[in-house]
């Protein structure tokens, strides 16, 4: 089984969203099938655009979530109905022993992404992180653990 991980960007720019989830295909093709299996925290952005390739892959993946009350802090309004059906679609879902959600909830979470992956996928302009936690936070922890990291971050993508 093939364990790819997810960190990246959650505000992106009008029409990046659909170069991000073609570059992910393309990288995720070779893994194609039951085998794939993908490591997310389903945040906005990136984490979502990589579960949806994912599927269209033919794998499977589980959520680590930040914290039991992600949803109703974090999720904003309208991310709820496609949040809802990536988790209803994970194979299994966690929850990081946090009451709320915030920046040691997100860092742990993506930290356990990480034990839980064989690699990293990194969809990341290569901007240094702006808050504790953040994608350049989290390629530095892959890095540090020895995974191999891919960075995905298509010509013409753009952040907010």
């Amino acid at each position: 089984m093939t364990r790819i991980g997810v960190t990246g960007h959650v505000v992106l720019a009008d029409g990046t969203a659909e170069l991000v989830y073609a570059r992910l295909v393309e990288e995720l093709r070779p893994h194609a099938g039951p085998g794939l299996h993908g490591v997310t925290c389903l945040a906005d952005g990136a984490d979502q655009i990589f579960a949806r390739a994912v599927l269209a892959c033919g794998g499977s993946y589980e959520a680590v979530i930040p914290a039991r009350d992600y949803r109703l802090r974090a999720v904003r309004a309208h991310n709820l109905r496609t949040f809802d059906d990536l988790l209803r679609r994970a194979s299994a879902v966690s929850y990081m022993p946090f009451p709320r959600s915030g920046r040691d909830a997100y860092l742990a979470a993506s930290l356990e992404m990480l034990r839980r992956c064989d690699r990293l996928f990194a969809v990341w302009d290569g901007c240094p992180s702006a808050d504790v936690g953040d994608t350049a936070d989290v390629v530095r922890a892959a890095q540090e653990h020895r995974l191999p990291v891919t960075v995905l971050w298509p010509t013409g993508a753009r952040r907010h």
